[in-house]
């Protein structure tokens, strides 16, 4: 006789909704927000060719900025009334047995301990992941209001932030995309394929692999404690004000980031017709020197040899007596030479 294998429920119908949204939001933002980063790569230009041009690009990816947004608002006044009114206990914090539990298995990956840690409601992999992705998003969603906004933004902060912002969304951007495709497919389809993100259960044998310590404190009925009517309302009645100036605060944060200005990145419409876009200029002649007289160098007497034993020269000038030259000389024959040769 089969037996129908025990599953135990990890994520309700909301979370996976979310979490549908938020990954389709992710993937949209890094297929339209890439190809802004690389342009002239060949899978950017047919992305951009496919949406219709770089506005319907850009279009795409600030609605898909504003679901990211959405579903951040909503995901911390969920938290919170988990927190507050269910008194959820906080198991995706980290604490320092992460950190052991991150050292047990990476001596286990490499051959040196043969236990794998122990862990509970969430894995030291997942708490890395969910506080990576609220780490990135806090850092997108800064960098993409100045980069959104850059003329206000520049009226609180210098003018070297917009560009500063720029490498730091489009770097963050890099590497959250690394993160999924590397980190998170492994360890969530290719390692061993979770489905509770989409079936929300687990099997007894998946908890026992993945989560023993939770699976312990579900049998020993420590997982869940039951809340009487009268205080679940009575935190309720506290938390719901609170809940609700937060979502109006951030719902006014949203709308203020959405329509703070008519963004600078807005391209620019090309006029109709046929218009000359580059015209050549003629290099202006440089201005040719008035030529300038050389001076020719003096003539230097030659000796010539007289047959009186006296040394003339050319111009018929009696030098003093000296004896006949029997070489040439630097000052008598090598420097005239160089002086008429080359003085200029």
């Amino acid at each position: 006789m089969n037996t129908k294998p025990t599953t135990y429920t990890r994520f309700p119908l909301a979370r996976r909704i979310e979490h549908i949204i938020m990954l389709l939001s992710f993937t949209t933002l890094g297929l339209t927000g890439l190809p802004q980063r690389y342009p002239l790569a060949g899978i950017s230009v047919f992305i951009v060719d496919s949406l219709g041009g770089i506005d319907n690009l850009r279009y795409i990816h600030h609605i898909a900025a504003v679901v990211l947004m959405f579903g951040t608002a909503y995901h911390i006044i969920v938290a919170g009334y988990k927190v507050f009114v269910l008194r959820t206990r906080m198991n995706m914090l980290p604490i320092f047995q992460d950190a052991k539990d991150g050292w047990q298995a990476l001596m286990y990956n490499i051959g040196l301990s043969k236990k794998f840690p122990q862990m509970g409601r969430y894995t030291f992999e997942e708490k890395l992941e969910y506080w990576a992705f609220v780490w990135g998003t806090i850092i997108m969603g800064l960098t993409g209001f100045l980069m959104w906004n850059p003329i206000n933004s520049t009226k609180l902060l210098p003018g070297e932030w917009i560009p500063a912002a720029k490498a730091a969304h489009g770097g963050e951007a890099v590497l959250a995309v690394l993160a999924i495709i590397i980190w998170h497919m492994y360890g969530v389809h290719i390692k061993r394929f979770n489905k509770s993100m989409w079936t929300g259960k687990m099997s007894e044998e998946e908890m026992l692999h993945e989560h023993p310590l939770e699976l312990a404190d579900i049998k020993a009925g420590m997982a869940e404690q039951s809340i009487q009517p009268a205080e679940l309302r009575k935190r309720q009645m506290v938390y719901y004000p609170i809940a609700g100036i937060l979502t109006a605060a951030m719902l006014a944060g949203i709308l203020g980031f959405i329509n703070t200005e008519e963004t600078a990145l807005t391209t620019i419409v090309p006029p109709e017709g046929q218009v000359e876009v580059f015209v050549p200029q003629t290099p202006t002649p440089l201005p040719t020197l008035a030529p300038t007289a050389t001076p020719l160098p003096s003539p230097t007497p030659m000796p010539v040899s007289s047959p009186q034993g006296a040394t003339a020269t050319v111009e018929g000038q009696v030098a003093e007596t000296a004896a006949p030259v029997t070489g040439p000389s630097w000052d008598g024959e090598v420097s005239p030479i160089l002086q008429a040769k080359c003085s200029t």
